[in-house]
């Protein structure tokens, strides 16, 4: 009997987990006491829009939080990623992070912020609309101090400033509000700090209960929430984290981006020298940021640095680094990169390769068939690579990461930096 409860409650967590999303997460895919990245998914589907058929089958994900666990250290890290950042696609081009989830699902999410972020996913989560609703509501609300009065009927409607137990209604309104902060800026930076403020409440409200409630509250949990998590690994993770304290072991931030109006449309452009800094600090097991960020205007926590502490790094941790090439790079990159001198000017070659030297690469510096090149490349081979030639391209300080999928570029190692006369 109580192997065929597990089983079903297991069967409500996991469906729609398919093999594809298998495939997509990063092994070790069983909780083991390490620390793991997980994806966080929030959707806009709902029984009123599944009424109205806004959308048809195709739905977004406009809500993403990368999250890292540290249960030794009894650390979280949360980073919400922007929605409208722009990404490339395989054979879609040009496209938005939450089309990653319209085009492929929860599998092509986890591709697109893995390769992003650089890190390995391990674990996911996914809730719409009517089970955050119903979550909130079915642990008898969240204690939240909302930092300003929330007026958004496009987010369904009010909620009051100031220190109060937050109903599932209450909750989605305040994680949903945009409008409200027009005048504030970017409503997408706010929302989703709400959203970091309202997970941090529920994790404090869960993890503070004893085993018996907790288990209890995975059963009810269970009905709204998709993910590939095992009930014993959710037990025992709980267990890890329990009396985790929100204000001083929960890191919180947002991706860096920068607004382009373009076509009609806005977009969101990493900001790639700041997103390689904030990502290094996570990966060390540091806050996002080195202090928190809160707008004077409004009391919105935009960052937490929490107690600034921070717990292990991810290379003492155990935390896999990503692929690429069939080849590990951690903090310490150890792939060959080779230089090419493609404009003639003398030294160049070997500027560039003092410039990338702090990354820890093997390289070597010679010139090309020609010195007729204008632009700096610097090519890879496989999709996974392209953050870690953007990591190179912000050493340097120029270039264009291009991948090498025609064979179009010959040479030696995991990378290739072809400096061109754009060369500064």
């Amino acid at each position: 009997m109580a192997f065929a409860y597990i089983g079903k409650i297991e069967s409500q967590l996991n469906v729609g987990v398919t093999e594809e999303v298998q495939q997509a997460l990063e092994k070790p895919a069983e909780y083991d006491g390490g620390t793991f990245y997980m994806l966080l998914l929030g959707t806009d589907k709902s029984k009123e829009r599944d009424a109205a058929n806004e959308y048809g089958d195709s739905y977004r994900s406009d809500s993403m939080i990368l999250t890292r666990v540290d249960p030794q250290n009894k650390k979280v890290t949360m980073v919400s990623l922007h929605r409208d950042t722009e990404i490339e696609i395989d054979g879609y081009g040009a496209q938005k992070l939450n089309a990653s989830y319209a085009i492929d699902g929860p599998a092509g999410a986890i591709r697109a912020v893995s390769q992003m972020a650089g890190v390995p996913i391990s674990h996911y989560a996914e809730i719409n609309f009517d089970g955050f609703k119903d979550v909130v509501d079915a642990l008898g609300g969240v204690e939240v101090d909302v930092p300003m009065e929330i007026n958004d009927d496009m987010a369904g409607g009010h909620v009051d400033a100031g220190l109060q137990t937050l109903s599932g209604e209450q909750a989605l309104i305040l994680c949903r509000a945009r409008h409200a902060y027009d005048e504030y800026g970017d409503g997408d930076r706010y929302r989703a700090a709400n959203q970091r403020l309202v997970l941090a409440a529920i994790a404090k409200k869960i993890l503070s209960s004893d085993v018996t409630t907790i288990a209890n509250t995975v059963e009810t949990i269970s009905q709204y929430v998709t993910t590939d998590f095992k009930i014993g690994d959710i037990l025992a993770l709980a267990n890890s984290l329990k009396d985790i304290d929100p204000a001083t072991d929960i890191y919180s931030a947002m991706e860096p981006t920068e607004s382009e109006y373009r076509n009609d449309t806005w977009y969101e452009k990493l900001d790639k020298q700041a997103w390689t800094t904030m990502m290094n600090r996570v990966k060390q097991g540091l806050p996002p940021t080195e202090e928190d960020v809160v707008d004077e205007l409004n009391g919105t926590v935009l960052a937490s640095a929490g107690d600034g502490a921070g717990g292990g790094s991810d290379n003492e941790t155990g935390v896999q680094s990503s692929n690429a090439g069939g080849k590990t790079f951690g903090e310490t990159r150890t792939g060959v990169v080779t230089i090419k001198n493609g404009n003639g000017v003398n030294g160049v070659a070997a500027e560039a390769l003092e410039r990338i030297k702090p990354l820890g690469y093997t390289a070597d510096a010679s010139n090309a068939n020609s010195f007729n090149y204008e632009e700096t490349v610097v090519v890879f081979d496989t999709p996974d690579q392209r953050v870690y030639a953007e990591e190179l391209i912000d050493a340097l300080g120029c270039g264009r990461a291009v991948q090498n999928s025609g064979g179009e570029y010959m040479y030696e190692g995991d990378f290739l930096i072809l400096i061109g006369s754009d060369w500064e």
